[in-house]
């Protein structure tokens, strides 16, 4: 029996009691202007190719989705979010004014004037929501501490691993050293036998670390049920990689903690252990994720942690996490400092900034007094145990500001939306729904400074950000919900700016004309499409699974690049969007010439009053290792490789293993193994 409201109603239907609230859809007159439309993927097909390889979902009939039906996804899913909101509160839909906003908010990112996080892509409007309810994973980032690790125990650390299985990039600090005794495990002993679920995962490390923390029967894995290397992962994509990641992560950890027994935990015991789970989850098929590990300054242990001299052993796992220090204002910096200039690291965060300041041309005003820590890329001020979405705005895209706010319009109105959604965490839902935080963010930024200056840049920024202060308030109030405690970030970006052809957040490209190489699966029909499109492809480096494809990139005329702007003027930016646009923080990944090394001390103190966190990368020299994902090249190299390509067309592709993204590879805190 079919059931007809009239147009305007807010009602849902009731069957057996229960109301059924009817899903928001875009009406197919509208969707039918898009489905033969030219999406503008950026940079010579290299964004059409990251969306399919990443986030473009396979259909019921085996197909993969195309442009106009990701987005259609996307944006039924968020006004799906808004609509059970408003009907669960009584609070008065109009269904009219839903599809006429949906409309827009379509438009806008078809036309890649903003687009949603990366976990947005691939997760909203999926069964992963719609079915399952699993709303963290439309988050990008999350934070855990340890400081009540006597009470907590095992929580931060399953924490970590179920965030990071549903793609979540996750903070930890290291506080609680010396807060617990490892203990020898009971003399009973424990046989769990794995589900092959994430949450089975979970519960075999927690299982596992009970029996150190608390004495807990000694457990024996049960492995036979979970499903062998090679099968697809339905839920989240990719490929199973079978038992042995986690067999290999209960090993190391009770290799980590054994001789222990009858110590206080130290700080390498938490930090190896948070690292042993972000190697699990890579190897083990799941989408990308990220840790960042927050230390004292003052730590030698902890400093030491990845110089594998001294440490060789952690070569193997260390490499997960960007180790990031406490820095206190006033502190001498000349120590970190000159680790930092030899391999990056430590990274550099100011609590007391990120505690005090909202944009820091505004005073003190201490809204996020509760904040200990961030997530991997730093753009993130967080709580613990709280998620936060992100959302990615071109300025550049624009015609002019007015077309610039109105996209600001609903690119908050998405990220706003995903704070509706609950999580299974109780401890996250309490943070979560009173802080609201999102973060809408800039990219493209070196782009829309060479062509249109940085004083129309701080108009943007000023501007934009008192755009999102007029919809926080307006639609706050809609939803009847508290405004967001931060709403603006710069994220450091990284495949979403591809699709969209700009360059990453703040960040300088290594050249006007680069080959951007790019890793897709040998069972993926996309190298066959790309090879006959004249692309040059080879064998992937160590990885017999994998094909590399190179694609010539050229940025744009006038965009100047990491090798003509010094390190002062890229912590000049990075001060400069924290105080005009960014209320929570700034991703900057500062790129230093070698003769700049010996000046980050002095950088520190300088700009420790102006930013809440910075982290340096040393200038790699061409050739650096095997298949660097970007080599610069100049304009006659990219014109021979130009003119060998052909028009792409993927419109038949059938990409049923499509390669998922590994790590947090964002430009500029892309993991290297190499």
């Amino acid at each position: 029996m079919v059931i007809e409201l009239p147009i305007g109603s807010s009602f849902g239907l009731v069957t057996n009691n229960k109301k059924m609230s009817i899903k928001f859809k875009l009406t197919e007159s509208f969707l039918n202007k898009y489905k033969k439309a030219k999406a503008p993927f950026g940079f010579n097909g290299l964004g059409e190719l990251v969306y399919l390889r990443t986030y473009s979902r396979i259909k019921e009939n085996g197909d993969n989705e195309q442009w106009w039906e990701t987005v259609c996804r996307v944006v039924e899913g968020t006004y799906n979010i808004q609509k059970r909101w408003i009907d669960e509160h009584k609070l008065g839909w109009n269904p009219q004014k839903a599809q006429r906003s949906a409309q827009e908010m379509y438009e806008r990112i078809f036309t890649m004037k903003f687009l949603p996080p990366g976990r947005g892509l691939w997760a909203m409007g999926s069964p992963v929501i719609e079915e399952r309810g699993l709303y963290a994973a439309l988050n990008s980032c999350a934070f855990t501490g340890t400081e009540h690790i006597k009470e907590e125990q095992t929580q931060p650390f399953e924490f970590m691993m179920d965030m990071s299985m549903l793609g979540v990039g996750v903070g930890f600090d290291s506080k609680g050293e010396g807060k617990l005794d490892i203990k020898k495990p009971g003399s009973d002993t424990l046989n769990y036998n794995i589900p092959d679920t994430r949450e089975g995962w979970v519960e075999s490390l927690k299982l596992l670390l009970e029996s150190y923390f608390s004495g807990g029967p000694r457990v024996t894995m049960d492995y036979s049920s979970i499903r062998p290397a090679g099968l697809p992962i339905k839920g989240f994509g990719g490929m199973s990689s079978g038992p042995g990641p986690l067999q290999e992560m209960h090993k190391s950890i009770a290799d980590v903690l054994e001789p222990c027994i009858g110590s206080p935990i130290s700080v390498r015991n938490i930090v190896d252990v948070m690292n042993l789970i972000g190697k699990c989850v890579v190897a083990g098929n799941i989408r990308r994720t990220a840790q960042i590990a927050f230390g004292k300054p003052t730590d030698l242990t902890y400093l030491d942690l990845k110089n594998y001299a001294v440490n060789p052993e952690r070569a193997t796992y260390g490499w997960t996490s960007n180790n990031t220090i406490f820095a206190e204002l006033g502190m001498d910096y000349s120590a970190p400092a000159e680790r930092t200039k030899i391999n990056g690291e430590p990274g550099y965060a100011w609590l007391e900034n990120m505690q005090n300041y909202s944009r820091m041309n505004n005073g003190p005003d201490r809204k996020d007094h509760r904040v200990r820590g961030g997530n991997p890329c730093l753009e993130q001020s967080l709580e613990p145990w709280e998620t936060c979405c992100l959302v990615e705005s071109f300025p550049d895209n624009h015609v002019d500001l007015d077309d610039y706010k109105v996209t600001l319009k609903y690119a908050y109105l998405y990220a706003k939306t995903v704070t509706l959604g609950k999580t299974h965490w109780a401890e996250t839902n309490r943070v979560l729904l009173r802080n609201r935080r999102i973060g809408c963010s800039m990219s493209g930024i070196a782009q829309f400074v060479a062509k249109r200056g940085l004083n129309t840049l701080k108009e943007w920024c000023t501007e934009g950000y008192s755009t999102l202060d007029y919809y926080d308030e307006i639609y706050s109030d809609w939803l009847a919900i508290p405004k967001s405690i931060k709403k603006t970030s710069i994220k450091p970006s990284g495949t979403v700016s591809l699709l969209a052809g700009a360059t990453p957040g703040m960040h300088f490209p290594e050249s006007r004309f680069y080959i951007r190489r790019v890793r897709l699966s040998i069972h993926s029909e996309l190298p066959a499409i790309l090879k006959e499109a004249g692309y040059n492809l080879e064998p992937c480096f160590g990885d017999d699974s994998s094909l590399v494809v190179e694609i010539p990139v050229d940025v744009g005329a006038g965009v100047r690049t990491v090798g003509e702007v010094s390190m002062w003027e890229q912590l000049s930016l990075a001060a400069f969007l924290q105080r005009y646009w960014s209320d929570n923080q700034v991703s900057c990944t500062v790129t230093f010439q070698p003769h700049e090394g010996n000046q980050i001390k002095e950088a520190l103190n300088y700009f420790q009053y102006q930013l809440k966190g910075v982290s340096f990368l040393p200038q790699l020299e061409k050739g650096a290792y095997k298949q660097m994902p970007y080599e610069k090249i100049d304009e006659a190299r990219y014109n021979e490789m130009f003119s060998n390509i052909k028009t792409l067309n993927f419109r038949k592709v059938r990409n049923e293993e499509a390669e998922v993204e590994r790590f947090c590879n964002n430009d500029t805190c892309e993991i290297k193994t190499s």
